[in-house]
């Protein structure tokens, strides 16, 4: 049992390394991949209540009943932990042979899962509403997960009874199997043998002779002139008779097409970007697969699902969406020129101050250009070269070099490359000091970098939160957009909300939100809301009398303007008779109805709160006093 803070501290450290460790599991390709993704996605979705209870506002010891929770909490994702990691690492055969009974280990898993967040009053905790949310969302899922547990996939059950009973099997079985298996060449198959050998003396006998049958005829399956390209071109003429199945997975679920640049939505979905963009473009801000609110409009490119359609068409020989010619040999699979960087990259360390800026123009440029390039001049060792030229005496070099970690910052994996190289405290320098033009690009640097939740704890103890208030005061247009984007993000770190407000974030937010012609109105609405979710931060905007504008919104305003409006007045109303006294003299109940009809699913939740919260106040104060007399 822990029982004081230290232990508690201790508890809270597991979950989180626990959460981690989950969260760094690789992307799995077998038939359990639905399941093992799902699991995952929900797991990631409980770090901001664990980074909350861990590094939130200061509170007394946690009620026990919460302690109890979180510690079954942890056994669960041991749990998970243990679950996921042997269907990264079993055969797929035998995860095939065994998938009823995997279900029903993941079914098991997602009932621990959801029986601890049971225990956990998460309603009653000290903690953001948006947290509390989101906690609550998830739990729903969970439920759900338990409740409606995916059926098998009976093609797949059909298919693999076939291969085992019948003599000769239908070809179209083992091309089935192997697409659903993910034994498609030479090397997955050498690597499924090499599971199955290492899963011998753990499984009866019965079932290493059906596995090591199936993995021999899948392999006799694959089409002649298969190999892994290790040098070779695929013999595209023994192919040409096929018409591949393509994945669900690799299918955009709006066009059913192939997709060449998917891209992720705010709920975790996957689309083809330009047709999410068409959708998003015609005014709607609903998730077109889940019907879920999307919270942002924003799209991530996900490439790790681009590199696995890349690699099915190079493995089945269809041409990729959009693919490039003319790779150079010896490229390492990435469209991009090695020798050209390395030529850049001598010119940036040797040449003189006109070379080094031209250099690192040019690799800003091909940073820009797409994601080969991006993970090409990483691998060339760019990055810390690009880092010593941000102090540059050269205002030109210095834009370039910042310019160009923002462009790299787009693939995740330069992220971590770019803080462990020591670029963030470089970065602030020329945020407070540099050209406009830089400390826009600095501040876009710095929230590309904020995606990553560590990071948004190192960018915020580098100072950097001081210098983005004052480019949002005195920026350009563009400038307030990146340093409003970068605030927000890093707000989201419980932490950097009480250095944003005693470093003076309400008063341009205000003055924002009172200048209607500055198009800034969301994002200042936004960050006060997330600001409000701090006690000092509640203060803060309290007294900088929010309530007559936020009422004026609610009545008035955009669709979004609106529910942002009530999402703030909310926080601010609950424990506030001052506040809720004062919105209700301003006509505030009758706008709240109308945005509870009418609003947003988020935007009616908020104004049935906020219209609760009147009428409590109103009955307490009918109730008569006490006769003492």
């Amino acid at each position: 049992m822990y029982s004081n803070k230290e232990n508690e501290g201790d508890l809270l450290g597991q979950l989180m390394e626990s959460i981690k460790r989950i969260s760094a599991l690789p992307d799995c390709r077998t038939v359990s991949r639905s399941m093992y993704c799902n699991l995952i996605r929900r797991v990631k979705l409980l770090r901001p209540l664990v980074d909350e209870l861990k590094h939130g506002e200061p509170r007394e010891y946690l009620r026990d009943d919460v302690v109890h929770g979180l510690e079954a909490l942890s056994i669960a994702l041991d749990s998970a932990f243990l679950l996921l990691n042997s269907i990264h690492q079993d055969s797929k055969i035998f995860q095939a042979l065994q998938i009823d009974k995997i279900g029903n280990k993941f079914e098991d898993v997602s009932q621990k899962i959801e029986a601890a967040l049971s225990q956990i009053p998460y309603q009653k905790l000290d903690i953001p509403e948006d947290v509390r949310d989101q906690v609550e969302l998830l739990h729903s899922q969970f439920r759900r997960a338990v409740e409606q547990m995916e059926s098998s996939d009976l093609q797949l059950v059909r298919d693999i009874a076939d291969a085992q009973m019948n003599d000769n099997p239908d070809p179209l079985v083992f091309q089935r199997l192997s697409e659903k298996l993910n034994l498609m060449t030479p090397k997955d198959i050498n690597k499924e043998s090499d599971a199955i050998h290492d899963m011998a003396g753990r499984i009866s006998n019965e079932y290493l002779e059906a596995m090591r049958y199936l993995h021999g005829n899948l392999g006799k399956s694959l089409p002649k002139g298969s190999s892994d390209r290790a040098g070779t071109e695929i013999d595209k003429n023994s192919i040409q008779h096929k018409s591949p199945i393509i994945p669900p997975d690799f299918r955009c679920p709006i066009s059913l097409e192939l997709m060449k640049d998917p891209v992720i939505v705010s709920t975790g979905q996957t689309y083809e970007r330009s047709y999410i963009q068409k959708w998003l473009n015609a005014g709607q801000r609903t998730c077109p697969k889940t019907k879920q609110m999307l919270s942002h409009t924003a799209l991530t490119p996900n490439y790790a699902l681009k590199s696995l359609i890349a690699l099915w068409c190079e493995n089945n020989g269809v041409e990729f969406p959009g693919k490039s010619r003319g790779r150079k040999p010896g490229s390492s699979g990435l469209d991009c020129d090695r020798e050209s960087i390395d030529s850049i990259l001598k010119k940036l360390k040797k040449g003189n101050q006109e070379q080094q800026r031209a250099a690192a123009g040019e690799l800003r440029l091909l940073a820009k250009r797409n994601d080969d390039n991006r993970v090409c001049i990483a691998e060339a060792g760019a990055i810390a070269l690009l880092v010593e030229f941000i102090s540059s005496p050269d205002p030109r070099t210095q834009e370039h070099a910042v310019t160009a970690l923002l462009n790299l910052s787009i693939n995740d994996a330069n992220k971590g490359i770019i803080v462990n190289k020591g670029a963030i405290p470089y970065i602030v320098a020329v945020l407070k000091n540099g050209s406009t033009e830089t400390r826009e690009n600095a501040a876009a640097t710095l929230f590309s970098l904020s995606v990553m939740d560590d990071n948004k704890v190192i960018i915020g103890s580098a100072g950097a939160i001081p210098p983005l208030i004052d480019l949002l005061r005195q920026g350009t247009p563009r400038g307030k957009k990146d340093a409003a984007t970068a605030i927000f993000s890093l707000c989201i770190y419980p932490g950097n909300k009480l250095k944003a407000v005693r470093a003076g974030i309400v008063e341009p937010l205000m003055s924002l939100l009172t200048d209607t012609g500055s198009g800034m109105v969301d994002e200042a609405l936004s960050i006060l809301a997330i600001i409000a979710t701090h006690q000092e931060g509640r203060m803060a905007v309290t007294q900088a009398e929010t309530i007559p504008i936020l009422v004026e919104f609610i009545r008035i305003g955009s669709s979004r303007n609106r529910e942002n409006a009530a999402a703030l007045l909310w926080s601010l109303c609950t424990g506030n008779l001052q506040c809720m006294n004062m919105a209700r003299e301003l006509g505030v109940e009758e706008a709240l109805k109308d945005l509870a009809e009418n609003g947003t699913e988020r935007a009616k939740r908020k104004a049935g709160g906020i219209l609760e919260l009147l009428h409590r106040s109103e009955d307490e104060k009918a109730i008569p006093p006490l006769d003492r007399s």
